[in-house]
């Protein structure tokens, strides 16, 4: 009899395996869908595959264990939301819904305790994003978005990526406020996030993007550390966040990131040092990312958010 794999090892898939890039700046309408292969498929404009607004400084999540959400941001239409958008197990994203939440941009969001989702921290008005917080919202299994709770263990900052680590708690890192931080927020599998642990091998920066891979660790990648960066930092199964790795992709920031194919993961689209890129960068079930692949389908835009579904 042939040997069962649980679903959460380290060699087995344990993840969604497809995923979505949605809207970006500036202020697009589109999505693109990654394949369980990492292929990026073309445009889906708006109308034929969502009913959003077009937004962008937002951010996105798994919940439910094969859905998404992407939420907050700014739009033309009603500047900085609290609006989500559910994306469902085939990669529809629905109509807008209201929350109670903090209208907030350039947050970042992850998914805890195996089917649950949270958004936490980001910029509030006025335009400009010059005040940063420390909130974080809670989202169910069934994709409600919980009324604010005070992160009061975390630095108030913005710009900042998360990720999923040990199958079921998260990671809040990096991030701005007045200057570049290299902290990190652990997550725990009942959402409570923790104080401020300094990253102290990773290189202070913001405007970045972070995954999961291999079943049960993370990765942040590229960003801002003073000018556009190709930095990555693995994250183990312990949460804890390893040295800069350079030299792999295009560098740029306010890219997007999500898991795929089970443990693989992808960055995708964002700015190098002139323009809005269509590039993506795979990452294997063991942590290593792949050089530029150009994603010709894709409108080149920044400012997207990502997440795995199915």
């Amino acid at each position: 009899m042939f040997p069962i794999i649980p679903a959460d090892s380290a060699t087995g898939a344990s993840g969604n395996t497809e995923g979505i890039f949605t809207f970006g700046c500036c202020y697009y309408t589109e999505c693109n869908l990654v394949s369980d292969t990492g292929v990026i498929s073309a445009d889906v404009s708006y109308g034929a595959h969502n009913t959003g607004p077009a937004k962008a400084y937002h951010t996105a999540t798994e919940y439910g264990g094969d859905k998404g959400i992407s939420g907050f941001g700014r739009a033309p239409s009603y500047g900085y939301g609290t609006y989500t958008n559910l994306i469902s197990n085939t990669g529809v994203v629905a109509s807008n819904v209201s929350s109670a939440a903090t209208a907030r941009r350039t947050l970042a969001a992850c998914s805890y305790g195996e089917d649950k989702g949270m958004f936490g921290f980001g910029s509030i008005p006025p335009h400009g994003g010059g005040v940063m917080v420390a909130i974080t919202n809670l989202v169910s299994n069934a994709g409600v978005v919980a009324s604010d709770q005070a992160a009061t263990t975390g630095t108030a900052r913005g710009r900042l990526a998360a990720c999923e680590y040990d199958g079921d708690k998260a990671i809040f890192g990096f991030g701005y406020y007045g200057s570049n931080y290299d902290m990190t927020n652990l997550v725990s599998n009942t959402g409570v996030v923790a104080s401020d642990q300094a990253a102290t091998t990773g290189t202070a920066r913001s405007e970045l993007a972070a995954c999961s891979y291999g079943g049960d660790k993370g990765i942040f990648g590229f960003g801002n550390d003073g000018s556009v960066c190709d930095i990555t930092n693995l994250v183990s199964n312990a949460g804890v966040v390893a040295s800069d790795v350079t030299g792999v992709g295009t560098a740029r920031k306010q890219l997007s990131a999500c898991e795929y194919g089970g443990n693989k993961g992808i960055f995708g689209f964002g700015w190098d040092v002139s323009s809005s890129t269509a590039v993506t960068n795979l990452v294997s079930n063991t942590g290593v990312v792949a050089s530029d692949q150009a994603t010709v389908t894709g409108t080149a835009r920044a400012e997207r958010a990502a997440s795995s579904f199915n």
